[in-house]
């Protein structure tokens, strides 16, 4: 008997999916239970298991649970070399997913600066770099990123156009579509931990041009 398709906003169970800069590991445990398998799903960290154990209370937890369901789960993964990563480079996916790329802590409280934006905007462009050459043939990228100044000056479009890829379509970002999804600051410090609010954002998501 196959097993029935299903679906969560833009994520379907049948979709191969990579996620990459995972936090704690609550959207990939949010798709999987969605979904009551994580078999299609490869989840990864820039941070090592050690480093998430620091940052997030629940990470570890959260990652138990998503290696029950049959997630791949993959450790200290920079979004500027994964397309030459033999763990993940063999591979090719339906969906790649970056919810709310950022440079790093360094930035925190400095997101106007010239500085910050253009370290922002090099993390996107090498992540898109990357992704292009890992997507099937009708594959998506989706990138989740804030709507308002200064992060609209990342200039999202701008970026992946460069890469030859082209806007499919951008849907608004809510919260609440997401059971369990809880967002964080990460980065490193003292608050990695904790909560920040989303505020006005949108998934943009790419196809080869």
């Amino acid at each position: 008997m196959e097993i029935s398709e299903k679906w969560i906003r833009h994520y379907s169970s049948k979709h191969k999916i990579l996620l990459v800069g995972e936090g704690n590991f609550s959207f990939s445990l949010c798709l999987a239970s969605a979904f009551g398998s994580a078999m299609n799903i490869t989840a990864t960290s820039l941070d090592s298991e050690d480093e998430l154990c620091v940052k997030y209370m629940d990470a570890m937890d959260n990652i138990n649970i998503l290696k029950r369901y049959g997630c791949d789960i993959q450790h200290e993964v920079d979004v500027h070399t994964m397309s030459f990563d033999n763990s993940l480079s063999l591979q090719r996916y339906d969906r790649i997913v970056f919810n709310f790329p950022h440079a790093g802590s360094r930035f925190f409280g400095r997101e106007f600066s010239a500085t910050a934006i253009e370290s922002h905007k090099e993390l996107v462009r090498g992540f898109l770099e990357n992704a292009k050459e890992m997507l099937e043939e009708d594959g998506e990228i989706h990138i989740t990123h804030k709507t308002t100044y200064p992060f609209s000056d990342w200039g999202i479009k701008k970026l992946a156009k460069g890469e030859g890829l082209k806007l499919l379509k951008k849907s608004k970002f809510e919260l609440s579509h997401y059971p369990g999804y809880i967002n964080k600051r990460g980065s490193g410090g003292r608050r990695s931990d904790d909560y920040f609010p989303v505020g006005e954002c949108s998934t943009y998501m790419f196809i080869q041009s």
